[in-house]
């Protein structure tokens, strides 16, 4: 090759990644401009400044919250046991219920593809899509008030996560075990025993601690919409404008965040 078609090959390469590069900066350019319009709509326009008011009124809106009110901390205990509680039972239902759902959803394992793979990804989406607040509400009206219907928001909102990530993980799994089980007759049972679940188990297990601490912070908020546990305590905190009763409670959720952050730190390094 001469040197001459060599200083055209590089003036071409060159060209090109100079090319590439005032691609990627004008799309930079835009994302900038759609993040000062969407400001602009969502928070300069959208928001009623005048009843804000200066910092003067927010300081004195947020005194309101100060000091907390010590008196309403012999109520809460029960409360922060049926928070903990509902993210306990949620969780264990979501890994219960989202089983089948991993089964469904893993192409490698499903066991009709064209129907039962996009059966399993749509409920999983299903799952992801919907808030929590709002799986709430629609079992709080199924079901009634409690903690009942904030179980079962926890584990609706937690199938998802945990299907979907597991699914993931067994389709990624080394097919080498799996192929030498088939080779020796083994069935579709005995190779997810013994090819598959040994490879997804530590990564099925932290997923579930991890679920179960995201939980905790899920159990405090559903409760706004009547699904129990301490969220309903803020709420009748709220109704009774207390709101030093309130700063007692979210601190009060505070420490139950923290001791799950504890203890799903050790589970992990116990377990995996």
């Amino acid at each position: 090759m001469n040197p001459s078609s060599i200083q055209i090959r590089l003036e071409r390469v060159v060209a090109l990644r100079k090319r590439y590069k005032a691609i990627r900066y004008f799309f930079y350019f835009i994302l900038f401009l759609l993040v000062l319009y969407s400001i602009k709509i969502t928070v300069i326009e959208d928001t009623d400044w005048e009843r804000i008011g200066g910092l003067g009124m927010v300081a004195k809106a947020m005194g309101r919250f100060l000091p907390p009110d010590l008196s309403v901390v012999k109520y809460l205990f029960k409360p922060t046991v049926e928070t903990f509680m509902i993210a306990c039972l949620g969780t264990m239902l979501a890994v219960v219920l989202s089983i089948p759902v991993i089964w469904l959803g893993a192409h490698n394992i499903t066991p009709f593809f064209a129907v039962t793979y996009p059966l399993g990804r749509s409920l999983m989406t299903l799952s992801r899509s919907v808030n929590e607040i709002v799986w709430a509400l629609i079992f709080v009206a199924a079901v009634g008030l409690g903690a009942f219907p904030g179980i079962l928001a926890i584990a609706m909102r937690s199938v998802g996560f945990v299907a979907k990530t597991t699914a993931e993980a067994i389709e990624d799994v080394n097919t080498g075990p799996i192929e030498a089980i088939k080779a020796v007759g083994g069935s579709r049972f005995q190779v997810i025993r013994y090819a598959i679940l040994p490879q997804i188990l530590p990564i099925f297990i932290s997923l579930v601690i991890f679920q179960w601490d995201i939980n905790i912070r899920r159990a405090t908020i559903t409760g706004l919409v009547g699904a129990g546990g301490l969220g309903l305590t803020i709420q009748r905190q709220l109704l009774m404008y207390n709101y030093g009763g309130v700063t007692t409670v979210i601190l009060a959720m505070l420490v139950l965040i923290g001791i799950g952050e504890v203890v799903s730190y050790y589970a992990r390094r116990a377990i995996i």
